[in-house]
């Protein structure tokens, strides 16, 4: 019997939130992970941190050995041994335009030839920070949701001239990390997930700027109402099971309906002002500034709890 093939090594660049929550990401399917960032104080502490999330993960039952995953997570002493040897490398920076240019110049002169290099932008398409690189057809933007270790959809997005060798390698790691990649097939700000959950927000503020409804009341018409169904379902889906004969005959009865609704949605609200004033005052009233990290982790531990309950369901993330 031949020896076990060597895992695969992935570099993450920037250590932050999401660098972290990439690192767990790969490393808990196998992968050897090499952090760097050029905040040393960072770096020092992302390995830490990516172990105490792990142990949590151990604890609700989706992970089986935190300790045996975190050993395969090491901080690199410089980007050039970040990059070494990578099969795969996320880059993580700011979002900011010039930052990720530059970066993007030193992660495409010092990564492997066959290396594939996403982003994690937010909103920036790749084509603005990868135009002027030898190597640009490797790369493309693979934007994750916060946290990537328990929300999977990573959006997928090339630019004019990423390969389809790229996109299809890229597709096939998300896919293997046990990621969803969702493929956007044209460069676009803010991409689908942004894009989606921007229109809900532009609502959302309107509403309240109108005094239509609190932000407490908007926020229960989601999590108790739309969201339990959106949690295992998505919009095209949830219209084509509210109709006898599905999603023609749901657009038969109630396109009328959105059209004049939608006629009065064109203006948007500045998220500013009185108005921002406001929705921070009500938040804080619930939820005071000193437990917004303790409220994070009860988050992180719904999140957990939804995802054990999917995966006992049939649903393969992570």
């Amino acid at each position: 019997m031949g020896a076990a093939e060597p895992a695969r090594c992935a570099a993450i660049i920037g250590t932050g939130l999401i660098g972290q929550g990439w690192a767990i990401v790969f490393a808990r399917m196998g992968w050897n992970v090499r952090l760097y960032d050029v905040n040393a104080a960072m770096l020092a502490e992302a390995r830490g941190l990516i172990r105490q999330q792990l142990k949590e993960l151990e604890r609700h039952g989706l992970l089986e050995d935190a300790d045996a995953v975190i050993e395969r997570v090491r901080a690199a002493a410089s980007l050039a041994d970040a990059l070494r040897g990578a099969a795969y490398v996320q880059e993580n920076s700011p979002e900011d335009l010039q930052t990720k240019r530059a970066l993007f110049s030193e992660l495409d002169a010092a990564a492997a030839p066959q290396a594939i290099i996403g982003s994690s932008t937010s909103s920036i398409p790749a084509s603005q920070f990868t135009e002027h690189l030898p190597g640009r057809r490797r790369c493309l933007v693979a934007h994750p949701v916060n946290p990537p270790y328990l929300i999977p959809v990573v959006e997928l997005c090339p630019a004019p001239w990423t390969s389809p060798e790229a996109l299809d390698g890229a597709r096939a790691i998300m896919a293997e990390i046990g990621q969803k990649p969702v493929l956007v097939r044209r460069e676009i700000e803010g991409f689908v997930l942004n894009r989606l959950q921007g229109a809900l927000l532009h609502e959302a503020f309107r509403l309240v700027s109108e005094g239509i409804a609190s932000a407490e009341e908007i926020d229960t018409t989601i999590k108790d109402g739309l969201g339990l169904r959106w949690s295992f379902m998505g919009p095209f889906e949830t219209i084509d099971l509210n109709a006898p004969g599905g999603i023609a005959d749901y657009c038969a009865r109630y396109a009328g309906l959105y059209q004049t609704i939608g006629a009065t949605q064109g203006e948007r609200v500045a998220w500013d002002g009185a108005l921002v004033d406001a929705l921070s005052d009500e938040r804080r009233s619930l939820l005071p500034a000193e437990d917004l990290a303790k409220r994070r982790f009860w988050r992180d531990e719904k999140l957990m709890r939804l995802m054990r309950h999917k995966q006992h369901n049939g649903d393969d993330n992570g």
